[in-house]
């Protein structure tokens, strides 16, 4: 399965709605996927602090409240109004606790969800971490920036920046095409001595330039920002200091 058909289906999975099959195939897919095991753990944290304060948003009537009402009805029976007025208050009192449980719930639910860039930090991390573990960083090997930018021509809509920064000590090893942000995107690999840089590139229709953002996650640096219509997302291993260096590189 892929992440956008298993990401829809992960908080009915987590409530135990799906039928055997589906559910092994998003097990199946949570094994192999980082972001989204990461919305699969936000899913149960909200499923699981919902179960931990629904009993205190309810009301436990007292033992014998139906018995005292029963027979105050017996001895009023002339007030025959009171027979309707009941179940009116009783169907206010669940209305009243359905309120504030659906408020609970988009409360928590908020609260639980990361930012679509968080979302898209995890996806870069992913796909990092996937080209280093099946051996599958380029699908074009060549330090030669003629050789990689023509590669992708007729694969993608877009037209990759490709440029070789080997005098500056981070010469180009090769390129392949990548999935994020719901889209193919190009991947550009670059080497700082035996450290990978994977430069992802696709269109960012209507956005204005940005400053690039550092941030870091699971251990990996990462900065990105969109330049000339294009959304950049750098990440690597190496220190922050080494990797901003190559992301002004990238800018100029």
């Amino acid at each position: 399965m892929s992440c956008e058909t298993t990401r829809p289906l992960i908080e009915a999975y987590v409530d135990g709605e799906l039928d055997l099959v589906r559910a092994v195939e998003i097990e199946q897919h949570l094994q192999s996927c980082a972001a989204c095991t990461r919305v699969y753990r936000n899913q149960q944290a909200l499923h699981t602090a919902l179960a931990s304060t629904a009993g205190a948003l309810y009301y436990t009537a007292p033992a014998g409240l139906q018995r005292r009402i029963q027979d105050s009805v017996r001895k009023a029976e002339p007030e025959r109004s009171i027979r309707w007025v009941l179940p009116w208050r009783n169907l206010s009192l669940v209305a009243a606790v359905a309120v504030v449980l659906l408020a609970s719930w988009a409360v928590l639910r908020f609260a639980a969800a990361p930012s679509g860039e968080a979302l898209l930090a995890q996806e870069v991390v992913a796909g990092h971490v996937r080209s280093l573990q099946a051996n599958h960083l380029g699908d074009v090997i060549s330090t030669d920036q003629h050789t990689v930018k023509p590669w992708f021509d007729g694969k993608i809509d877009f037209a990759p920046p490709v440029t070789d920064f080997a005098a500056q000590g981070f010469p180009l090893w090769g390129g392949r095409l990548d999935y994020l942000d719901n889209r193919p995107v190009a991947a550009l690999v670059y080497q700082k001595q035996k450290h990978f840089i994977n430069v992802f590139i696709w269109p960012a229709p209507g956005a204005g330039p940005t400053t690039p953002q550092a941030l870091a996650e699971q251990g990996y640096n990462l900065e990105h920002w969109v330049q000339g219509g294009m959304n950049y997302w750098v990440i690597s291993d190496v220190n922050s200091a080494d990797l901003h260096t190559f992301v002004q590189l990238l800018q100029k």
